[in-house]
């Protein structure tokens, strides 16, 4: 791995209120964050670990394939993909949004015709990286569909709600589709920790059914896959950001349909739903300049959410997956206002989005289980095209390396405050428009203690790094080692590297081979720190935008 400058971190036994980087003049401690390993906080959950895309045959592709391996090893903690497209009409080609199966068609007497080619490439290649599917069912297959002229959209040109997006013509043959997709796979594979939905954000136009169609469609396809998997993990609706009033109207009567409302399938009252999902997302601009993001706009839809969660009596304790979660809502979307994609603000803000999620999931009182980040790679697109993606042309981009560092989280919550932490309710309501969030959380497993730092602002603008004093207490050993590993403007970020490369969009192998290498996660071990009274002190400048890890062993 490749080591940090000497003079960029320095660790040392501190009885004053200054420290110093290095050599030179010493520099005033701007922000204390206090862990204390003797005080857990329960257990450590990921929920980080869901992923997902629009186009499913990227997953089989060559760099898609490497992507999925490398999403694997983040953590012991089995990861989840989620992806839309897979009844979808079409011959597996792929572009921006669109993905395709062919898994049916129907003769000329109307018979159907089942192929399970595509939908094997894309499951075996999750099972190959040891992926676990969250299986969206959908789309709708054009000779099913009530209105499937035209089928195929052309994005970013035209309408993208065509054919795919109807209700079927004969929710017979849907039910009969589903139950011999979900028995063919339950023949190849062991399907044991799969997830299942039905659709994708039917509040909006990928769904032209009514809220009642949508119902039935939801009480049909369950039930199809409840025939041949009778304890399946079954759930919805994926509608889009409940802190819009339609979008929380739609999940609410969604909720009560499935807890008191007619079964379109059984007759009988309610639905099976064993987790709920919804979508929340930011709302980035740019402004003088500069991208500036909304992490505010995102928590408020994770907020409101699990309010309307919490309110139903039979789905309080029912796990919430945030089935795309995201500074906005369009992956395959250019422009200015994403120009964040790139760099370290994507990192930077998913460590703040995420830490702040798992703070409203115990405030509210609800079971958070996951957090789909809704970005992937796209095949056959330029070097870092401003797409929101983990990898580029097989080139890891900062923000994957923040989810490195989540993973290497682990064991049991511990207490850790900052002096530098925005209030929850000031960042739900205004987002981090003012002073930044300089804020940490901390783990405890085994020998050691990690304590993931991190330093957001929404506006993307440069900055000084600020002073952090980190102090590690009651540690059981007497002497401890220190490494730091770093996301920032500077480290484990190839985008930097390829624009001090020149920005080449054919580089050659060596130059690739430097690129990707540049996308790993960058550490140092670090002096061994003196201790007092248990007490580890850690001093080190945290750079704007960036984020940190500092792990702690004896």
């Amino acid at each position: 791995m490749l080591k940090l400058p000497a003079f960029a971190v320095s660790i040392a036994l501190l009885a004053a209120s200054t420290s110093f980087a290095g050599p030179g003049a010493p520099v005033v401690i701007k922000v204390v964050v206090n862990v204390d390993a003797s005080k857990t906080e329960g257990a450590y959950t990921p929920v980080w670990n869901y992923f997902g895309a629009d186009e499913p045959n990227y997953v089989y592709a060559r760099n898609g394939e490497k992507l999925l391996r490398e999403l694997s090893a983040l953590s012991p903690a089995p990861v989840y993909f989620r992806t839309h497209n897979l009844l979808t009409t079409g011959d597996g080609s792929s572009s921006l949004k669109w993905g395709s199966t062919n898994a049916y068609r129907e003769a000329a007497d109307g018979s159907p015709i089942y192929d399970w080619t595509i939908t094997d490439r894309i499951f075996d290649a999750m099972q190959s990286a040891h992926v676990l599917p969250l299986v969206e069912v959908g789309f709708m297959p054009e000779a099913l569909s009530t209105h499937p002229e035209p089928y195929r959209h052309t994005f970013p040109d035209g309408e993208i709600f065509t054919g795919w997006s109807y209700p079927p013509k004969d929710y017979a043959k849907w039910s009969a589709l589903v139950t011999a997709w979900v028995r063919h796979l339950h023949q190849r594979y062991d399907v044991s920790g799969w997830l299942w939905e039905v659709w994708n954000e039917p509040d909006i136009p990928y769904w032209h059914g009514t809220p009642e169609e949508y119902d039935k469609l939801y009480d049909v396809t369950v039930a199809a896959i409840r025939k041949e998997l009778p304890q399946a993990k079954v759930g919805g609706p994926e509608s889009t950001g409940p802190a819009n009033d339609r979008a929380a109207v739609f999940l609410q009567r969604f909720l009560e349909h499935c807890a008191h409302g007619f079964n379109a399938a059984t007759g009988k009252t309610g639905a099976p739903l064993d987790f709920i999902s919804f979508h929340p997302k930011g709302s980035p601009k740019f402004v003088d300049g500069h991208v500036r993001m909304n992490v505010g706009a995102q928590l408020r839809s994770v907020q409101r959410g699990m309010q309307i969660v919490a309110s139903f009596p039979e789905w309080r304790n029912t796990p919430i997956i945030l089935g795309e979660s995201d500074p906005e809502g369009c992956a395959a979307c250019e422009g200015e206002q994403n120009g964040y994609r790139n760099g370290a603000l994507y990192g930077v803000s998913v460590a703040d989005a995420i830490a702040r999620t798992y703070e409203l999931a115990r405030k509210k009182g609800v079971y958070l289980q996951g957090a789909v980040t809704w970005a992937f790679e796209f095949e056959d697109q330029p070097y870092f095209a401003g797409f929101r993606e983990l990898a580029t042309n097989g080139i890891d981009k900062p923000v994957l390396n923040v989810f490195r560092m989540l993973g290497m989280l682990g064991g049991d919550w511990i207490e850790a405050t900052s002096s530098g932490a925005q209030p929850l309710e000031a960042v739900v309501a205004d987002s981090v428009t003012d002073a930044p969030d300089v804020n940490a959380v901390a783990t405890h497993k085994d020998r050691e203690v990690d304590v993931l730092v991190w330093n957001y602002h929404d506006d993307d603008i440069a900055s000084e790094p600020t002073q952090v004093r980190l102090s590690v207490a009651n540690l059981p050993a007497k002497r401890v080692r220190a490494e730091i590993f770093r996301m920032d403007g500077d480290h484990s970020n190839s985008f930097t590297a390829w624009k001090k490369m020149g920005s080449p969009q054919k580089p050659t192998p060596a130059e690739q081979k430097r690129l990707e290498e540049s996308g790993r996660l960058e550490h140092a071990s670090l002096e061994t720190p003196a201790m007092t009274d248990a007490t580890a002190t850690l001093n080190f400048p945290l750079s704007r935008q960036g984020v940190y890890l500092v792990r702690v062993k004896w």
